[in-house]
């Protein structure tokens, strides 16, 4: 089984998204930073107070129709104006989690770990914005066994990265959503866009559910991130023995995350 996750930057990259989506061989893929605006195809712009930024209307449909023998789970965490050609419109943001057919999908849930769904209607705030955990249990006919797969975008916050109370409370309801979804003896992955520093109380509160971070303090952006702190992305598995290949993927860029890749 191949699990992929990345952040995919509202599909800003996405000439050089596409072509990857058709290669990557993910029998289950994660994305963060997922756009779905009713009505509208092709491209649209985000702003907000810090940045613009070039966005598909609509990647969940794109990641559809690049992926279609996955079927394709989408959860919202907020929602808000983004210019159709100058024309605004509402686009949902979120997490989408994509299973491979052969696969069943034998539970799934989605919860919120900062916040809760709002609609701005004044502006996308910089930060502080929602965020929400997708988790899907399968079953692998192959290996004859249930993987459980948590898909995690967290908190953004101007001042960095490192360590607060919202993140401390942040990692615990992702801790109790991951206790709600697996059952014994479920191989467990939790991945995403974690936006916390290697250091963080997040990877202590999670070894307490036996999982353990693949990444470290390994680079997770591309090129087109200029910032010095290159921590965003982790992995975290349940059994180091089940891991046959883990790589952070330098190429293609795609994002101005990299992929993170796990055979197990």
């Amino acid at each position: 089984m191949r699990i992929i996750s990345l952040n995919a930057w509202g599909g800003a990259m996405f000439d050089r998204l596409a072509p990857w989506l058709d290669n990557c061989d993910a029998d289950i893929l994660c994305l963060q930073e997922v756009t779905r605006t009713p009505g509208a195809g092709g491209w649209t712009r985000f702003d907000d107070a810090e940045r613009s930024l070039p966005q598909r209307a609509d990647l969940l449909a794109d990641v559809r129709s690049r992926l279609p023998r996955h079927l394709g789970l989408f959860t919202v965490s907020d929602s808000g104006s983004v210019l159709d050609q100058e024309r605004s419109r509402r686009q949902d943001f979120g997490l989408a989690t994509f299973v491979a057919e052969t696969f069943a999908i034998v539970g799934m849930r989605s919860a919120f770990v900062h916040g809760r769904y709002a609609e701005h209607h004044d502006g996308w705030p910089a930060d502080g914005r929602p965020r929400a955990a997708l988790a899907v249990r399968v079953f692998d006919r192959r290996a004859r066994r249930f993987v459980t797969v948590v898909n995690l975008h967290g908190l953004r916050d101007a001042r960095g990265k490192t360590d607060t109370p919202a993140r401390r409370a942040q990692a615990e309801r992702l801790a109790d959503l991951v206790t709600e979804v697996r059952e014994d003896g479920d191989l467990t992955v939790v991945c995403g866009d974690f936006n916390v520093l290697p250091d963080s109380e997040t990877f202590g509160i999670l070894a307490k559910l036996g999982l353990t971070d693949l990444v470290r303090d390994a680079d997770t952006r591309t090129s087109r991130y200029p910032k010095p702190v290159r921590h965003a992305s982790y992995l975290l598995v349940s059994d180091l023995d089940a891991v046959r290949r883990f790589e952070i993927a330098t190429a293609p860029e795609v994002s101005d995350h990299r992929a993170l890749m796990l055979d197990v």
